[in-house]
């Protein structure tokens, strides 16, 4: 309903003002599992983002999640080809497929890896009238060669607020990643196991708590009036 008073909020389109409704955030559980795309920031032959990544995915499975992991190898820079190069297809594709996300990268220099930020620059916040990532889960890890850091996963949250993602608070940040590993590629048990399955838990509980209303979530005041400005632009521009 629009304010009672309308003097109160005269910069304010009443027609467009929303009171936040509960009864609009509750959906019928769904069938299907939940789907979630995993981005992964490096291409050496022994991965640790990766090896990350897969433990991610065996724990999102176990749950009863379909997961699908991107294999960044073969992407091109950014602007370095065009939108049609087959790689870049697959991740948008993905993108547009997933209701949820894992990004693993190492710190590098104290960032994330410029593979992973590659990965997220070629996924467009608009394609046509798709937006791939908006409201959508997100999840964030890391892995390091010395003492535990948060720099990356800190990174990577911005980037995935700016992707109008719901990027959980929870995150996993794995210190001399080296030594967590076994020679078969399994994580050794440990509080960094822990709190890796900690954060998939997370992740699957928020996917199965927003999946049916992102598009409520996400609605906004400034693009109803946008949208409605650009209608009527439409119908004077017909009537003339």
């Amino acid at each position: 309903m629009p304010p009672k008073d309308p003097q109160r909020f005269p910069a304010l389109l009443e027609e467009l003002f929303q009171v936040p409704s509960i009864q609009k955030l509750v959906v019928q559980p769904s069938n299907t599992p939940p789907k979630f795309l995993i981005l992964y920031g490096s291409l050496r032959e022994r991965s640790y983002s990766k090896l990350l990544a897969l433990e991610a995915a065996r724990l999102l499975m176990a749950m009863g999640g379909e997961v699908k992991i991107f294999d960044p190898t073969g992407l091109p820079l950014v602007d370095g080809a065009p939108d049609t190069h087959p790689k870049v297809m697959e991740l948008r594709e993905l993108s547009r497929w997933s209701e949820g996300m894992v990004w693993s990268s190492p710190e590098r220099h104290g960032a994330m890896t410029g593979l992973l930020k590659t990965q997220v620059d070629w996924i467009p916040l608009s394609d046509g009238a798709v937006r791939p990532t908006q409201g959508k889960t997100l999840a964030l890890m890391e892995v390091s060669g010395g003492s535990q850091s948060f720099n990356a996963v800190n990174q990577m949250r911005i980037l995935g607020r700016w992707m109008r993602m719901i990027t959980i608070p929870n995150q996993c940040s794995v210190a001399k990643a080296f030594t967590e590993f076994e020679e078969d590629g399994r994580m050794k048990p440990s509080a960094f196991y822990d709190r890796l399955v900690d954060v998939m838990e997370e992740l699957y509980k928020f996917t199965l708590l927003t999946r049916g209303a992102s598009d409520y979530l996400t609605d906004r005041y400034s693009e109803r009036k946008e949208s409605a400005e650009e209608l009527s632009k439409r119908v004077n521009k017909r009537s003339i």
